[in-house]
């Protein structure tokens, strides 16, 4: 499930505090309210999972040297400034040494619920890979990361491979949901610039302004993002919300890079309209140099058996992670699933399969009913295609064998013993369906 963000309200008047909490919980945040700075940097650490809001002028420590400490702490940690009108200069010297923005009082509410979602996916994204490089040690790592054994999760792993070891910069499209920042990490980790920084910005979560000053400078907090990557690679999300302006700018860039380039840039687009592609979106000579290299993620609707190979592995690890039995899947489940649109492709069944967790635990519900929820919750969903019965029958075969041989670590004996199965049948099976006894040992 996606990590809940917070917003913590820091001011010195209840009034003020109360209101903003009440106005944003409204909005669906998880907010937190402290009374002084010196409150809130006892709860507030390197890596906290949200954002921050605080007045300017505060009794004891004030907003700005509470600034000065949370930048010091994490220079990455959104912090939106509330200022009177006569402090306006002093709001803008907040935004020289690191805040997100800030509101002048009175302010509009929305604006505060609108800077507040740009400053909450900007830290999910920051929180994500700094999770993901703590993570990754190497290449290898990564790759099995990519699960599935589908015709188009095989070619994924392929283009990965083939494009890691190449410096021209790349260009990843797909549906949202399918794993697009996962496959940019991986382009990266197994390529000569493995060793090399990795830097992720979303285009999305900045004004143009502030993304201009992060992106080429000028910044007096540091080096610009395309100065930090250099010699490794620069990863630019949402590149479809990247102004004209900006486009020509970095076109600029990558034409005085030369070849190859000192920086390699790859852009993840996250969204545009179904009937609109990058190519109508960007300029056409930016088009053409990201472009050059391309990786489009397949559906998960189109993945076929990876569907129950990634409900499993999910289940699995969300069970252990709870402290209960992973759900068992009766056939009907496993057709379900396999037949489910999955408008939310992979980030969609994640939160499934927490939910199936969380529901087994409690000894009620089922798969039906969080997918007819999730699908209507989604709006219109996307239509799938039917499958012959073999197919289904077939990969809910292989999901059983699996499972059994993963619980018993690869005890021939056993797994016949659970199944049923002759020594010869099981082996054939297995044979069929590329399963190896190596793999649960």
């Amino acid at each position: 499930m996606a990590r809940t963000m917070k917003v913590a309200i820091v001011d010195d008047e209840a009034d003020m505090r109360q209101s903003i909490s009440q106005w944003l919980a409204l909005s669906g945040f998880d907010t937190e309210t402290y009374g002084s700075a010196e409150e809130a940097l006892s709860v507030i650490g390197p890596d906290f999972p949200g954002v921050i809001v605080s007045d300017i002028r505060m009794p004891g420590m004030d907003g700005m040297a509470f600034l000065k400490r949370l930048m010091g702490m994490d220079s990455a940690l959104p912090v939106i400034m509330i200022t009177g009108h006569g402090d306006v200069p002093m709001a803008v010297e907040a935004m020289r040494l690191g805040a997100f923005d800030f509101l002048e009082k009175p302010f509009n509410p929305d604006r505060m619920t609108e800077l507040a979602k740009r400053a909450t996916q900007a830290r999910r994204m920051t929180l994500d890979n700094r999770a993901l490089r703590k993570e990754l040690s190497d290449g290898t790592t990564i790759m099995k990361k990519l699960i599935g054994s589908s015709p188009a999760m095989e070619r994924l792993r392929e283009d990965i491979l083939d494009l890691g070891q190449a410096d021209s910069h790349v260009l990843i499209d797909g549906e949202t949901g399918t794993g697009k920042t996962l496959v940019a990490h991986a382009l990266h980790a197994v390529g000569p610039r493995g060793s090399k920084k990795f830097v992720t910005i979303s285009c999305a979560a900045w004004s143009e302004d502030q993304l201009s000053a992060k992106l080429f400078g000028p910044t007096e907090d540091g080096v610009p993002l395309i100065e930090e990557a250099r010699g490794g690679t620069l990863c630019l999300e949402d590149i479809e919300s990247l102004s004209h302006a900006l486009q020509s700018r970095l076109l600029t860039v990558i034409n005085e890079q030369g070849s190859p380039p000192e920086t390699r840039i790859i852009a993840i687009c996250n969204q545009h309209a179904p009937d609109t592609t990058l190519e109508d979106i960007l300029r056409p000579d930016l088009f053409y140099r990201l472009g050059a290299m391309t990786i489009v993620l397949p559906p998960l609707r189109t993945r076929g058996e990876d569907i129950l190979t990634l409900f499993t592995r999910l289940s699995e690890q969300f069970a252990e992670e709870y402290g209960c039995d992973a759900p068992a899947l009766t056939a009907q489940e496993a057709a379900q699933l396999l037949q489910a649109p999955w408008p939310g492709n992979v980030r969609q069944l994640v939160n499934i399969a927490e939910r199936a967790v969380l529901q087994n635990r409690r000894g009620s519900g089922s798969i039906a009913s969080l997918l007819m929820a999730d699908n209507e919750a989604s709006g219109p969903a996307l239509t799938t295609e039917g499958k012959p019965l073999k197919e289904y029958v077939d990969a809910f075969e292989r999901m059983l064998i699996d499972n059994t041989m993963r619980r018993h670590k690869g005890s021939i004996v056993a797994v016949m013993e659970e199944l049923c199965l002759p020594r010869r049948t099981l082996n054939e099976k297995m044979a069929k369906y590329s399963l190896q006894r190596s793999d649960y040992t």
